[in-house]
């Protein structure tokens, strides 16, 4: 096993810190709660190859919602303390509270207004989908994946810092790293930086804390594949993550033997596409090992996988419809057939499955109000063939979540428009009134609004500062008040094909091309076929084009 070995803290157990003497201390914060922090395998990968350092001292800071000064959750030292503080950063809010976190340390929000240390950087999804609304905050961003070169990068900033290096000095070594985007200095696109390891994920992500405090109580997460290969048009996983890779069944096991965990949660975007899925649940069982899986795809449920999770004593299983009908489905690139899914569906209520969530997805470009009467349709078959509701021989409850499609950077919907809020509004009610007489069907999901603010911060530019600053101060109702923009031109046209984006001071590694000729058949409804199981040569991660057309 390649990978960097694993102390994984179980329970009440904390670290202990290395002595300080000759180490640069660095703040590893996460803005959110703790109980989201110790189920978030990319700041938890920081922490755990941070820790291997000889030159550094890493402590952890939860960021939660308040004017408090937050402190290590350590040595309880406050931010300011520390020359270098690194934020994980992957959701779009996570600006307001990063702000307010420095307002009420006292350091200076605007990189601009602070000549000396702290250096602030910032990682994770944030960095290479949309640093833009960010960059003037923030001194640097490391934009690509922990393993490729973020702690080699922060042991020479100890040396040099250690050794009385001004803050410019380190700036200017930073911007000369690759993956390393210091705005104002570094050489643009900066282009994000993948692990090595080909088609293989050579060292899966797993928890650093398993804790009956995190978002998934007493579980070792562990990372079976990172991309996919189904390339949906909305999803940025499918195409930032190129070529998708999977992990080996011998390095998950050595994990296991090496922290012997009473559960584990399997994480993948394709976990069904894994060829190993089977034999390691099998093999996870025979070792006495609790189990659970995020979301399958239909087409991955088979009889045999749900004999396994079913006898492991799981009672929920999620599956993604995403589009309302056939016809968006094969305009997102969706590949679902519908007698497939309600085989998998069939067989759920057969195996005993309590629980069934779906996931669905609103405000397509060029919806149509025939496709949620597609739905509707599809909806009460899925409840017969499922017996949803109709007590012990069929399945107990189904959950139909509903969030509105935010246009992401880095996939072809970067050039859609996003829909109103009063059209997601009606249709969320049109929704909620569709599943009224299904038994045992009830409705959840994210609100118009905040889906909105998500999309402005996910598509806009530097000028988005400002509104991070203020919504730290005033929340974000009356931040987006005081701060007076326009949402319309951001959210509400579509962009023009030669049109720049502020993200595209990052190179992820596909090309402009590809993701214009994806929105094309998007408009069109042209399927892609997926990503083959070895090196092509034909998408932009390793080549010119992406694969060809299906007919």
């Amino acid at each position: 096993m390649n990978a960097t070995p694993r102390t994984v803290y179980f329970g009440a157990r904390t670290p202990v810190l290395p002595d300080p003497g000759g180490r640069l201390p660095i703040a590893l914060a996460y803005p959110g709660p703790s109980r989201a922090a110790l189920s978030a395998l990319g700041w938890q990968a920081v922490y755990r190859l941070a820790g291997q350092s000889p030159w550094l001292v890493t402590e952890r800071f939860f960021l939660s919602a308040g004017k408090d000064a937050p402190r290590s959750m350590d040595t309880s030292s406050p931010l300011d303390a520390f020359p270098v503080v690194a934020f994980s950063l992957g959701y779009e809010l996570d600006g307001a509270v990063l702000t307010q976190a420095l307002a009420a340390s006292g350091v200076p929000l605007l990189a601009s207004q602070r000549s000396g240390f702290p250096i602030l950087l910032g990682g994770g999804p944030l960095a290479f989908l949309n640093p833009a609304p960010l960059a003037p905050v923030l001194d640097v961003w490391f934009v690509g994946e922990a393993e490729a070169g973020l702690v080699p990068c922060l042991e020479r900033a100890a040396e040099m810092i250690l050794g009385g290096a001004s803050k410019p000095e380190v700036l200017e070594m930073m911007a000369a790293r690759q993956g390393f985007y210091v705005p104002g200095r570094s050489a643009l696109p900066v282009k994000r930086v993948v692990a090595p390891g080909g088609r293989i994920l050579t060292d899966p992500a797993c928890s650093s804390f398993v804790s009956h405090e995190a978002e998934f109580k007493d579980t070792l997460l562990m990372e079976v594949n990172r991309g996919c290969p189904h390339s949906c048009r909305f999803c940025a996983a499918g195409f930032v993550y190129r070529p998708p890779r999977q992990a080996r069944m011998a390095d998950l096991q050595a994990m296991v033997r090496e922290t012997s965990p009473k559960k584990v949660g399997l994480i993948g975007t394709a976990l069904t596409d894994w060829p190993e899925l089977s034999e390691f649940l099998n093999w996870l069982s025979a070792e006495k090992v609790k189990f659970t899986l995020s979301s399958v795809r239909a087409d991955g449920v088979t009889e045999s996988l749900l004999g396994i999770l079913r006898d492991a004593g799981l009672r929920t299983l999620t599956l993604a419809l995403e589009g309302p009908s056939a016809r968006i489905r094969r305009m997102t690139n969706k590949n679902l057939d519908e007698e497939v899914f309600l085989r998998a569906v069939e067989l759920a209520a057969k195996r005993g499955v309590n629980h069934l969530k779906t996931y669905l997805i609103m405000g397509w470009p060029g919806e149509e109000d025939a496709d949620y009467d597609e739905l509707t349709r599809f909806l009460a078959e899925i409840c017969k063939v499922g017996r949803v509701g109709g007590g012990k021989k069929g399945i107990g409850h189904m959950t139909l979540g509903v969030n509105p499609l935010v246009p992401k950077p880095w996939t072809p919907m970067q050039w859609a428009p996003m829909a109103s809020e009063a059209a997601l509004e009606d249709r969320q009610a049109s929704l909620a009134a569709m599943i009224k007489p299904l038994r045992g069907v009830r409705l959840d999901g994210e609100k118009p609004y905040w889906a909105r603010v998500q999309g402005l911060l996910a598509r806009g530019g530097e000028e988005l500062a400002e509104l991070n600053v203020l919504a730290g101060e005033l929340g974000w109702r009356k931040g987006l008040a005081a701060w007076g923009g326009d949402m319309g031109p951001v959210l509400d046209r579509e962009r023009a094909k030669d049109e720049p984006f502020p993200w595209e001071c990052i190179d992820v590694g596909v090309g402009r091309e590809v993701l214009w000729r994806e929105w094309e058949r998007y408009k069109s409804g042209k399927r892609t076929p997926k990503c083959p199981d070895t090196d092509c040569g034909r998408c932009a991660a390793c080549g010119e084009n992406m694969g060809g057309e299906e007919p």
